[in-house]
């Protein structure tokens, strides 16, 4: 499928709320294809993860995968998970920061903070429900996709605007700090 183009932040369709998908219709061919869009759209962006709304489509998926990624080094491994309307649960009130950038808003990067153990009852791309349990720096990850289906991007989140910097500022001096950051809640949490 062709890679599509993401859109950016102060896009209308990134400010609304997506719609759910009917659940029957997530083994047809356009449902099939919007999947395979986003995939070829992340991985040609090197995202960890991307929302059909981020790509023009309106509705409740999103794609994540988490491999040999160069923008993010330090994520823990994610095979690609397809998510179809899903629901969200925090489970406590823990929380961590978590330095976050997005396709939609390019060279950018905040502080902002995330729950630490959630749970997540979605579709997958055979139209099987399932149920996950997050928990660590793989949380961050799944809310940030979850926020896009509501509107919201990170930097709505943003816990301190000083925090905010570009890609190449945080490669440069801030991306060491911060992988050790990961490195301790991994090894808290587990991934």
């Amino acid at each position: 499928m062709p890679v599509k183009e993401i859109l950016q932040i102060g896009h209308p369709m990134l400010a609304d709320r997506a719609n759910e998908i009917d659940i029957k219709t997530i083994s047809s061919p356009e449902v099939q294809d919007w999947i395979k869009d986003l995939v070829d759209t992340m991985r040609d962006a090197d995202g960890a993860g991307i929302s059909a709304n981020q790509i023009g489509i309106p509705y409740r998926l999103f794609v994540m995968e988490i491999t040999d990624n160069p923008r993010y080094p330090y994520k823990p491994k994610m095979p690609l998970t397809v998510v179809i309307n899903p629901e969200l649960t925090f489970l406590s009130d823990d929380k961590f920061t978590s330095n976050e950038g997005c396709l939609s808003v390019p060279n950018m990067r905040a502080n902002v903070e995330r729950h630490l153990e959630i749970s997540v009852t979605y579709y997958d791309e055979k139209g099987d429900k399932q149920t996950k349990y997050v928990r660590g720096y793989s949380a961050c990850t799944w809310q940030h996709e979850y926020d896009h289906l509501d509107g919201v991007l990170f930097p709505h989140r943003v816990i301190d605007s000083r925090s905010f910097c570009s890609w190449e500022s945080f490669k440069e001096y801030q991306e060491a700090g911060y992988a050790k950051h990961v490195e301790e809640l991994v090894s808290k949490w587990g991934a």
